[in-house]
C-alpha cells in the first residue's frame, strides 16, 4: 500500500518545477502527539435506565462482508442501542449513518465535481478517479487496486449499482476503514491523498480492528466471531495523523494543453493545525468527534461502561448539503432516515456556530456624516476558517440603522440565489473581491475565502486548472506564524500586509456614509456568515454535462443557499 501511494504521488508530481511543500517532515522533535483518549481502564458499572429506539430505521445498513472489509450493518448490529451517563442514545450506527462520512460516496456535489473534472480533464481520467475513490469510496478502491483492476467511479464504474463493488463504494468511510488503518507512516507526506496503510495479507478472522480500549479475551472472541476482527488497543486512532490521510489532498496541476506541472495544495487543513497552537492542545477528534455524557456500554455484549467515548456524530462544515440528503435523500438510495441526516445537520449548525468564530465590536463613533467602528473576528477553530474545500466562503454582513430602524448603510447583503451583493466574483467569474483593511463603502464586503488561479493566471474553480492562489485569507489558527515559510498554507492576497490580519484574528476598520435623515442614536450590526458552496463554484457547473451535475444543480435550485450566520455582534452608538 506505501509503496503504491508513493508511485501515484509521484505521478501528481512530475512536474519540473513543483513548489516547496509545508509539510512537517520530523515529527519526532516536536511534541508528543496530543491525545483525547488516555489508556482506558473499565468506570463502575452502570447499567442505563432510559429506554432508546433500536437504531436503524429507513433502508438497512449493508451487511456484506468481503475480504478485506465488512460493510457498516456488520458492525452496527452489535453497537446500537447505546445510551450514556445523561440518557441520550449515542449508537454508532444511528449517529454516523446520517453524517457526510457515512454519505461520502452519495455526495451529489462531489459527483457532481468528478463528473465536471473527467470532462474537461479526460486524458487524467484514471488518476482523477482513483485519487477521489481513495477516500470517497475508501473499502471499494482498496479491493479493486490490491485485485489490480479498475477504480473507476463513474459509467460502469463504483457508482453503478450492477457494479460487484457498489456496496462496498456506497457505504463510503465505513467502520472496517478507520478502524484497520495502522500506525504505519501516519503525519508523513506519503499517508497523505489517502495513503493509509490497511494491512491487505491478514485473513479474515484474524483482521485487526484498532480502537482505545483494552478489550479482555471473552469478548475479542464475540467480536471475532460476529465480524471477523480481532480487537487491538491503539491510541494512534485518535490522532489528528489518521484525519489527515484524506484531508490533505494534493492535486496535480494541468495547464491549458493538459500537461502536468506540478502539484497544487487543494485542501490542507492538518498542515494548518500542525503549524498552530492547537498541535499541542486538542486533536480533530476532540471537535469533531466529541465526548458523551459519562461512560458508555459500547457493544450490546459489553458489562463495563468506557470513559471517554467519542461520538460519531462528526459535525463539519457543509450543512448545505446534509440538507440535501434530508429533502432527496430517497432518490440518492441513502440508508438514513430524514431524522437521521436533521440530527448530523442540526449537530454541524450548533458546532459552526458555538465553536468556530466570534465577533466583537468596537469603538463606534459618529463624525457628522459618517460613521467608525472596528470589527475583530477570532477564530476558534484548530486550522484556517473555512477550511479544506476550497468552495467554502465566510464573510461579514454590516447593517447600520438610524433611530427609527431605517437602513442607511448596508455591505454584505445576500441575494435569493446565494449570492453576495457587491463581490465582484459573483458578479464576474474572471474577477474576486479583494482583502480590505478598511470598509468604507457599500460595494466593499470583506469575505474570507480561497481565490484559484490557473497557470495562464484566470481565476478558476476547476481543481486540476489551480496552479495557485489569488487570494487565500481565511482566518488563520491562534499560533499561526504568518510570516513563517510554509508555502502550501500561506497567506494569499492583500492580507499577507495586513498587520491587523494576524494569527487567530484579523481586525478591519469600518468608516462608512450614513445616508437618509441620519437620525442618532444608531445601531451597528455586524454578522459573520458562511456558505459550504459559494454562488460561483454552484454556477460554473453550469457549462459542463453529465446527470450527476444535473441532479446536484438540480437540488442547488431547489434549496436555497442561504448562509449560516455564525457569529454576531451589536452596538448602539451614543447621541
Amino acid at each position: 500500500m506505501q509503496k503504491r501511494t508513493l508511485a501515484i504521488l509521484a505521478l501528481l508530481a512530475v512536474a519540473a518545477c513543483t513548489p516547496a511543500t509545508a509539510v512537517p517532515t520530523d515529527t519526532t522533535s516536536a511534541s508528543p502527539r496530543p491525545t483525547r483518549t488516555p489508556p482506558p481502564t473499565a468506570t463502575p458499572a452502570h447499567t442505563p435506565t432510559a429506554e432508546v429506539e433500536e437504531g436503524g430505521g429507513g433502508p438497512a445498513l449493508p451487511t456484506d462482508k468481503g475480504l478485506y472489509f465488512s460493510a457498516s450493518g456488520a458492525c452496527a448490529v452489535c453497537h446500537e442501542s447505546l445510551t450514556d451517563d445523561s440518557g441520550a442514545d449515542v449508537s454508532l450506527g444511528s449517529e454516523w449513518r446520517g453524517t457526510l462520512m457515512a454519505n461520502s460516496a452519495r455526495d451529489p456535489y462531489w459527483l457532481a465535481s468528478v463528473r465536471a473534472e473527467v470532462g474537461s480533464n479526460p486524458g487524467q481520467r484514471d488518476v482523477i478517479e482513483d485519487t477521489c475513490a481513495r477516500c470517497h469510496m475508501p473499502m471499494a478502491q482498496f479491493t479493486a487496486d490490491v485485485r489490480g483492476s479498475s477504480t473507476q467511479i463513474l459509467d460502469g464504474g463504483f457508482a453503478d449499482p450492477e457494479h460487484e463493488l457498489h456496496t462496498f463504494a456506497m457505504d463510503g468511510i465505513s467502520c472496517s476503514v478507520c478502524h484497520q488503518i495502522r500506525e504505519d507512516g501516519l503525519g508523513l507526506p506519503g499517508s497523505y491523498n489517502g495513503g493509509f496503510v490497511i494491512d491487505a495479507e491478514l485473513p479474515e478472522g484474524e483482521r485487526l480492528a484498532f480502537g482505545p480500549y483494552s478489550i479482555d479475551e471473552a469478548q475479542s472472541r464475540i467480536m471475532v466471531a460476529g465480524s471477523g476482527y480481532v480487537p487491538v488497543q491503539s491510541l494512534h486512532l485518535s490522532s489528528s495523523e489518521v484525519c489527515a490521510t484524506c484531508h490533505t489532498l494534493y492535486t496535480p496541476v494541468l495547464d491549458a494543453s493538459g500537461n502536468v506541472i506540478g502539484e497544487f495544495p487543494e485542501q490542507v487543513p492538518y498542515l494548518e493545525w500542525f503549524y498552530s497552537s492547537y498541535r499541542r492542545t486538542a486533536t480533530c477528534a476532540a471537535c469533531h468527534m466529541p465526548d458523551a455524557e459519562g461512560g458508555v456500554n459500547i457493544a450490546s455484549s459489553s458489562v463495563n461502561p468506557r470513559s471517554p467515548f467519542a461520538r460519531h456524530i462528526f459535525p463539519g462544515a457543509n450543512p448545505f448539503v446534509l440538507e440535501m440528503f434530508a429533502t432527496f435523500g430517497e432518490e440518492m438510495n441513502v440508508t438514513a432516515r430524514p431524522e437521521h441526516f436533521q440530527e448530523a445537520l442540526d449537530s454541524t449548525l450548533d458546532f459552526l456556530q458555538t465553536e468556530t468564530a466570534e465577533v466583537v465590536l468596537e469603538e463606534v463613533t459618529l463624525r457628522g456624516a459618517r460613521l467608525s467602528a472596528e470589527v475583530e473576528v477570532t477564530n476558534l477553530a484548530g486550522h484556517k476558517f473555512p477550511t479544506a474545500y476550497p468552495s467554502r466562503r465566510a464573510w461579514l454582513h454590516i447593517v447600520v440603522r438610524d433611530a427609527d430602524g431605517t437602513v442607511v448603510f448596508e455591505s454584505g447583503a445576500v441575494n435569493p440565489d446565494g449570492s453576495i451583493v457587491g463581490n465582484d466574483n459573483d458578479a464576474d467569474p474572471d474577477q474576486f473581491e479583494q482583502h480590505y483593511l478598511a470598509i468604507v463603502a457599500d460595494n466593499q464586503v470583506q469575505i474570507y475565502e480561497a481565490i484559484l488561479r490557473d497557470s495562464e493566471g484566470g481565476v478558476t474553480t476547476e481543481l486540476l486548472r489551480a496552479a495557485g492562489y489569488w487570494k487565500d485569507n481565511r482566518l488563520l489558527a491562534d499560533g499561526f506564524q504568518k510570516g513563517a515559510p510554509y508555502e502550501d498554507i500561506a497567506v494569499r492576497g492583500g492580507a499577507r500586509e495586513d498587520a491587523d490580519f494576524v494569527g487567530g484574528s484579523d481586525r478591519i476598520l469600518l468608516d462608512v456614509p450614513l445616508s437618509g435623515t441620519r437620525r442618532a442614536p444608531y445601531t451597528v450590526e455586524v454578522e459573520l456568515l458562511f456558505q459550504s458552496i459559494g454562488y460561483r463554484w454552484i454556477e460554473n457547473l453550469r457549462a459542463h454535462d453529465g446527470a450527476e451535475i444535473e441532479r446536484f444543480l438540480g437540488y442547488a435550485d431547489a434549496i436555497p443557499n442561504t448562509p449560516i450566520v455564525i457569529a454576531r455582534a451589536e452596538v448602539q452608538s451614543e447621541g
